[in-house]
């Protein structure tokens, strides 16, 4: 039972992490408002010192083939070492080996539930202030996270280091900023007067009091675990909500790290470490769906599966759920001033993470009779080819492949990408090839297969209108530059996209596919070239996500995300008239 004791040290504890911590967290605000670029954790290597790699890498191999210790109320077994009972098995080619602590959730979602009493009390600032202190902690503990993120959702290794590790934390501060700026909206007291007929004045005394929902559930994927599952738990976490942390079983360890170095916070702040637990599952338990149920959970964040998404948002009725769900990107291509550079930038995003991530492009929609260049005029057949060559080209050596590459993490990404370069489908353009890893030779690594498809084809249609996650392309014919704003507009109402764009010199094509994005409700990038590709997404300035397309509900991150996390209560207490 908490004491007044102990609110009274969780309280110093919190103001001396505020004065910390209050700098950043006002500049973290400044920036969702202004949108302009700030991180306070660098994504240069370099920056950590000469040794941090080579620590983080010993630390994660200190990891495995142990027991992941917990102090979590309500042990009744474990899970793990091996995939056959529930344990990580990496995309290199090995078994991780760690055993986790299964929680009963009888005996656990009520101890979550009383943490949050002296939670709430710390209010917005103190709440922000030691989730600001989880982060930073999070932060210096980089490498070994992105160690973890390389062998369970086998990203190599810049990947894992910055969407894994430093951009998550990031997208974890953005959300704790917005918490911050929504809790802080309304005042915590005034004085309401009103002048009467009789030249008295009425006056009211008034509070007003952020109480949170209750228990949040954050049901994670295995592609982006932290990057996926930051933004959900800190704004819940923030505004005075336990979270229950359920990670997808081929993707424990990175946030078992995070929900331990949370609750080393949280203790040492003065807090209950219940405040925020691990809910590893057994194989064939499908725990998320218990726990979505529960009448504890009142707030459900959740990425992966449209399937899945969908089932929660139907189901988990008692709860407010955020989903972001699977996506069919496209692009256009119409017209470009930088051919060559236009080449490279979609090969890149064709093949970074091999097409694994959210934002990677599927669809490449280009008209039938071809597109104007800087080079001259370039036949559909031409711009397939050019594309196919320009592919091939940045990943003709292994060495340099395995660092835009990653693991594939599933036997049915292999099929999809094996069944699409069967010819079953389509005209492959271009054939994928197996990459040799010479670190981890058991690794599944593939290059983009691409395929050519025809808009005009219903059986193409259908093909290319659904998400093939991985390293699968297609080059499809359109008959204009308004047919092809018409298809993928219609592909993403139908199927859902986080991102779409297009290569134009036309100021009226450019504002065409505006318009057909605006409606269909996505992020729209327009003639991206250099280092800047259609995958990445600037934390605290561009919206992940729109919520107005099948992809998903929510957004990462604006103030609809954090805001219905909790609730202002108001008291008002008479004051004399005078």
């Amino acid at each position: 039972m908490t004491t007044a004791r102990s609110e009274r040290a969780a309280a110093e504890a919190a103001q001396d992490l505020l004065t910390r911590h209050r700098a950043p967290l006002e500049r973290a605000v400044t920036a969702i408002r202004t949108r302009e670029y700030w991180s306070p954790y660098p994504d240069e290597a370099a920056a950590y010192g000469e040794l941090a790699r080579t620590a983080g890498d010993e630390a994660f191999h200190r990891l495995l083939g142990q027991e992941f210790t917990s102090d979590q109320p309500g042990r009744d077994g474990s899970v793990g070492p091996g995939p056959e009972d529930g344990g990580e098995s990496s995309p290199y080619g090995f078994g991780l080996g760690i055993t986790y602590a299964h929680a009963d959730p009888d005996v656990l979602l009520p101890a979550m539930e009383a943490a949050m009493a002296g939670w709430r009390e710390a209010g917005p600032w103190g709440r922000a202030a030691v989730c600001a202190e989880i982060l930073e902690r999070i932060n210096a503990r980089s490498f070994e996270l992105a160690y973890a993120a390389v062998h369970t959702s086998g990203h190599n290794f810049l990947m894992a280091f910055h969407a894994g590790a430093v951009h998550a934390q990031d997208r974890g501060l953005e959300a704790v900023a917005y918490a911050l700026s929504e809790q802080t909206r309304m005042p915590t007291e005034v004085t309401w007067s009103k002048p009467m007929p009789d030249g008295r004045v009425f006056s009211l005394a008034k509070t007003f009091t952020v109480v949170p929902r209750g228990v949040s559930l954050v049901v994670a994927n295995r592609v982006f675990p932290t990057w996926n599952g930051y933004p959900g738990l800190f704004a819940s976490l923030a505004t005075g909500n336990a979270v229950l942390v359920k990670p997808h079983p081929g993707a424990v360890l990175p946030l078992a790290l995070t929900v331990r170095i949370a609750r080393e916070v949280l203790r040492e702040s003065g807090f209950d470490p219940n405040l925020v637990a691990l809910a590893p599952e057994r194989p064939g338990e499908r725990l998320a769906a218990t726990l979505a149920l529960r009448p504890e959970v009142r707030i459900v964040d959740y990425a992966g599966t449209s399937e899945f998404g969908e089932w929660l948002e139907a189901n988990a009725r008692q709860a407010r759920v955020f989903t972001a769900k699977s996506a069919v990107n496209s692009l256009l291509v119409e017209s470009t001033a930088d051919y060559r550079g236009m080449l490279h930038n979609l090969a890149f995003s064709l093949a970074l993470y091999s097409g694994q991530l959210c934002t990677s492009p599927q669809n490449l929609l280009v008209p039938r009779g071809g597109i104007t260049t800087d080079e001259g005029h370039r036949t559909y057949a031409e711009v397939v080819r050019d594309i196919a060559a320009t592919v091939t080209d940045l990943l003709t050596e292994d060495a340099s492949a395995i660092a835009v590459l990653g693991a594939l993490v599933g036997p049915d990404v292999l099929e999809d990408v094996e069944h699409a370069a069967s010819g079953a489908i389509g005209p492959v353009a271009l054939a994928p090839r197996a990459v040799a890893h010479p670190d981890h030779p058991r690794a599944t690594l593939r290059t983009p297969v691409l395929v050519a498809l025809d808009a005009s084809r219903e059986e193409d249609r259908k093909t290319f209108g659904r998400e093939w996650f991985g390293p699968v392309g297609f080059v499809v014919a359109v008959d204009s530059a308004a047919h092809g704003a018409e298809v993928l507009g219609a592909v993403t109402r139908r199927a859902g996209a986080l991102t779409v764009g297009v290569h134009t010199t036309s100021p009226e094509v450019e504002a065409l596919v505006a318009e057909v994005c605006e409606h269909a409700g996505v992020m729209l990038s327009v003639n991206l070239m250099g280092d800047w590709f259609i995958t990445q997404s600037a934390v605290y300035s561009d919206l992940h996500g729109t919520g107005l397309n099948p992809s998903g509900n929510s957004v990462y991150c604006d103030g609809a995300y954090v805001a219905e996390r909790f609730r202002t209560v108001g008291v008002r207490r008479y004051g004399d008239a005078r």
